[in-house]
């Protein structure tokens, strides 16, 4: 999870997927979830995304029960409804059905109206030797970086 400028990151998504393609949905919330997202709590490394009949669902996310919540609080890992036109949920259905892609919930952030927007992603599964490539690559970023900050401070 992480926090900045109002957005929630599932940052383990990158490391187990390789993303095909994104979309930007809307999510029905009660005003206590609104409230805990906004302060940062909310957390989307276990949710995942499945259609139930016609409407598109995120299971499992987190959102913390809000800290001046009353009895009217609201569940912390309920089931929410993803908001998307017609035509995406089909493009959405399409993809799956292909093999070995899943859909899952990678951004979590406030649009310019400040409604609370999820970006989810149409995703395939990385294999083994993907991740590790992922991590030789970071590696050798970092230790650029690492050598050109060096090289920089001796100028």
């Amino acid at each position: 999870m992480a926090v900045s400028n109002r957005e929630i990151i599932n940052r383990r998504a990158k490391f187990e997927y390789h993303f095909v393609q994104e979309f930007e949905a809307g999510m029905v919330l009660t005003g206590t979830e609104v409230k805990s997202i906004r302060a940062g709590n909310a957390n989307l490394t276990d949710a995942y995304c499945v259609f139930q009949g016609d409407h598109l669902w995120v299971k499992n996310m987190y959102i913390a029960e809000y800290d001046q919540g009353t009895i009217y609080n609201h569940e912390t890992r309920r089931d929410r409804i993803l908001l998307l036109k017609k035509a995406e949920l089909k493009k959405i259905r399409r993809k799956l059905d292909e093999k070995s892609m899943t859909l899952i919930p990678y951004k979590m952030y406030f649009s310019d109206r400040d409604f609370v927007k999820v970006q989810i992603v149409v995703a395939q599964g990385k294999k083994m030797y993907d991740k590790r490539e992922d991590l030789k690559e970071k590696d050798v970023k970092r230790e650029l970086d690492r050598v050109k900050k060096i090289h920089a401070q001796r100028k």
